[in-house]
């Protein structure tokens, strides 16, 4: 019987363990649907929680999401504290129709964002253009930059 010593090269081992994360997030292997990444299960009302596009400029932060089909009177926007949160619901599913493809949003949805600035709550605007719902938060005098001028003497 002849043994034969192999030198351990731990760069090798490390090469199939990044395989098999390579393979366990393949879109082959793992293809999660929006339905389930939106859904918060937590929610007791089960309501969709609602995508967000959040950027901030010097004067203020803006808040935009997609709510195609909503009516804006029935979305309810709140600032308490440092919390805004939107409320509202997506029209409903058709009824008697056997869906082979469904892949728009239905019921209703809430969002909750906190902001680490402070913000001038009553001047905060909400617009709703082409099923767009855009949100400009305005930044507290005491947060904006300002910007000191040097003097020479």
């Amino acid at each position: 019987m002849t043994r034969v010593i192999t030198r351990w090269e731990p760069a090798r081992e490390f090469v199939s363990l990044r395989e098999a994360m390579d393979h366990l997030f393949d879109d082959r292997t793992v293809q999660p649907s929006w339905a389930a990444l939106a859904r918060r299960p937590y929610t007791r009302n089960d309501e969709w929680r609602l995508p967000l596009d959040v950027y901030s400029t010097p004067e203020e932060i803006v808040l935009m999401a997609a709510v195609p089909g909503v009516n804006p009177e029935a979305v309810e926007i709140t600032f308490e504290g440092d919390v805004l949160t939107i409320k509202g619901e997506f029209p409903s599913a058709l009824e008697n129709v056997d869906y082979l493809m469904r892949e728009r949003r239905h019921g209703r949805f809430s969002r909750s964002v906190t902001f680490n600035v402070p913000v001038n709550a009553d001047a905060i605007e909400a617009t709703f253009e082409q099923g767009v719902l855009t949100i400009v938060t305005p930044k507290a005098e005491t947060i904006k930059p300002k910007t000191i001028k040097v003097t020479a003497r």
